[in-house]
């Protein structure tokens, strides 16, 4: 499988909670529809007391058969669509971007 991650960061004029509901439940089922997309997950940055700030505030991972599969979503309306969206919520000079394949290190004395 191969997966494509943004790590992102809300647009200047919104709070975090109006970020994360817009990129929930706005800008997530727009994602969602692009064709070839086999999972995506949408993650939040938590604030933990007495650690650093993160990076970003959120992070996008879709997931595709084959990276023909992600060349040919990129092609499509939906992609344009979701693109387009992206004004709406996020500072685009505060993002990371990147493709990639998994590889899972077996952690020992686990089932997985």
């Amino acid at each position: 499988m191969i997966k494509l991650v943004y790590c992102i960061t809300r647009g200047a004029d919104l709070s975090p909670d109006e970020f994360y509901k817009y990129f929930r439940d706005i800008h997530g089922p727009i994602g969602a529809a692009i064709p070839g997309v086999k999972r995506l997950v949408q993650s939040q940055r938590l604030e933990i007391p007495g650690d650093r700030p993160g990076d970003f505030d959120g992070m996008a991972e879709l997931w595709f058969d084959t990276i023909e599969a992600l060349l040919r979503a990129r092609q499509s309306e939906e992609w344009r669509r979701s693109t387009a969206d992206e004004e709406n919520f996020i500072d685009h000079s505060k993002v990371a971007y990147f493709v990639t394949e998994e590889r899972e290190v077996p952690i020992p004395g686990t089932t997985r």
